[in-house]
């Protein structure tokens, strides 16, 4: 893409502009954040580093006009997630900051793609789309896309086979009450569910079980032993932005984005596996699903129903 603007300079954002400088996403890079001298030194770090990645523009600030035409904006900004502290408690003090600063840069960049990564990154995301009164993809959040990387890195470890030959998808809310749908899961094109185990067993309930309460913690671990997660959710925002440059092949992500009432778990963001380019969020694939995996999908839309419509 021509120009991809960042918004917010924390960690997250930074490790974002990082692994997008490294993947050669855009030709322009912006980097905005309320501290401007922060976000001017964080592109003159990065600045630095130009000699060994595809020539690229870089420029920050705490004006919002260092957005302006964006092809893609990504937000980041917003309170940390505190330890002990789930996803969805930082819905009111990242809303606020929602309404502040989506208008401005709708004005700036209008034809920009909007990329939630805020957490709650559901809620937010269909806050998002709310506030900027649009439909059909353009506003989309990173959902589950690093949560089914965690879940493919945990059965690597268990298989002890490759993650990219794992196809194993984590739905719903991005958080405590996201799923697994493990009956459509494959390795290598077989079965998950008849796909022996390192140590020559079945995966059962209760190590399915375990896994997904590793995958449910991993973030609350990591703010734990170092205060915010980075690198991971930075890799993945890379893999959905190189998504979002093309034109010709659409990739397969578990993205957030508002849903197809025709669903039947209402007008809500959560993630499914979906069709991802240039366009944006595209449709959702055909789920397949047990009885009990579509329950436990619709409670996870149901609770996050709930919160968004706290922040109305």
């Amino acid at each position: 893409m021509d120009h991809l603007a960042i918004i917010g300079a924390g960690s997250v954002g930074t490790a974002i502009a990082f692994a997008a400088l490294n993947g050669g996403v855009a030709r322009r890079l912006s980097l905005h954040d309320l501290d401007g001298t922060k976000a001017k030194a964080e592109v003159l770090d990065l600045r630095h580093g130009l000699q060994f990645v595809r020539p690229t523009t870089i420029e920050g600030g705490d004006d919002v006009a260092v957005c302006a035409g964006a092809d893609v904006v990504v937000i980041t900004a917003g309170a940390k997630q505190r330890p002990g502290e789930n996803r969805l408690d930082l819905v009111a003090r990242n809303a606020e900051l929602f309404r502040a600063l989506i208008p401005p840069l709708i004005e700036v960049a209008p034809d920009a793609k909007i990329l939630v990564v805020t957490n709650p990154v559901d809620v937010l995301t269909q806050f998002a789309a709310e506030i900027t009164g649009r439909s059909g993809g353009t506003v989309l959040g990173s959902g589950t896309v690093l949560d089914s990387s965690r879940l493919r890195h945990l059965l690597s470890l268990r298989f002890c086979i490759a993650e990219r030959h794992i196809h194993a998808s984590v739905v719903g809310e991005h958080g405590d009450t996201e799923t697994v749908l493990w009956s459509s899961a494959t390795i290598g094109g077989s079965p998950l569910a008849e796909v022996e185990t390192s140590d020559g067993q079945l995966l059962d309930d209760e190590s399915r079980a375990a896994i997904l309460g590793q995958v449910r913690n991993a973030a609350y671990e990591i703010i734990a032993g170092k205060g915010a997660t980075s690198w991971g959710i930075a890799m993945a925002t890379a893999q959905i932005l190189e998504a979002l440059d093309q034109t010709t092949q659409a990739a397969v992500l578990p993205v957030t984005a508002p849903l197809d009432p025709g669903l039947g778990l209402g007008s809500v963001c959560i993630s499914l596996p979906r069709l991802v380019d240039a366009s944006g969020a595209g449709r959702v694939l055909p789920l397949s699903a047990t009885d009990l995996e579509r329950e436990t999908l619709a409670a996870s839309a149901a609770a996050v129903t709930d919160t968004f419509a706290s922040i109305r």
